[in-house]
């Protein structure tokens, strides 16, 4: 069970997303080659056009792991009544190898936050073995974390991390 100053409950990523977590494996999400994400940090959209580079410490090439990527803050953090966006899905990722090892479920979506400050979560869960994921969803908008994981039989997340950002102004683009 994840303590109350752990920066997933802090940012209500437990709790809006997930019901907990059961970390074993360490993942580390790197945007551009040399930006990477760490909990509750800004990233501005302008940076994130790209899909990143998702490494799965941990596991090994008989494991599998799936990657999601998701915003439960759609449109507005304030009244979030279209939580949440899916931004990516990947499966199959063998353990001690990285996302593009991967099938790719559905492709990577940049993040367009519109209203406020929204978290943009990845989340790595552990397959029973290869090929188990089978339920996959047909949109991104109303996707539902814990239903996906219910019903690909995945269980509780082993890693996640997640990014804040919100909409760029001309201003802030200089």
């Amino acid at each position: 069970m994840a303590k109350l100053s752990d920066p997933l409950v802090v940012g209500r990523v437990i709790g809006d997303v997930i019901d907990d977590i059961s970390p074993s494996v360490k993942m580390t999400v790197t945007f551009n080659s040399n930006k990477q994400v760490y909990n509750g940090h800004e990233l501005f959209p302008s940076l994130v056009t790209n899909k990143p580079k998702v490494d799965v410490h941990g596991g090994d090439m008989r494991s599998f792991f799936t990657l999601v990527m998701t915003d439960p803050d759609v449109p507005g953090p304030s009244d979030p009544f279209l939580r949440e966006h899916l931004h990516w899905i990947v499966t199959d990722i063998p353990g001690t190898t990285d996302a593009t090892f991967g099938r790719e479920v559905m492709n990577y979506e940049m993040p367009r936050p519109n209203i406020g400050i929204h978290r943009f979560v990845f989340l790595l869960f552990k397959q029973k073995r290869r090929q188990t994921v089978i339920s996959t969803p047909s949109s991104r908008d109303h996707f539902n974390t814990r239903k996906f994981a219910e019903e690909n039989e995945l269980g509780l997340p082993v890693a996640a991390v997640y990014f804040n950002a919100q909409r760029e102004t001309a201003a802030r683009k200089r």
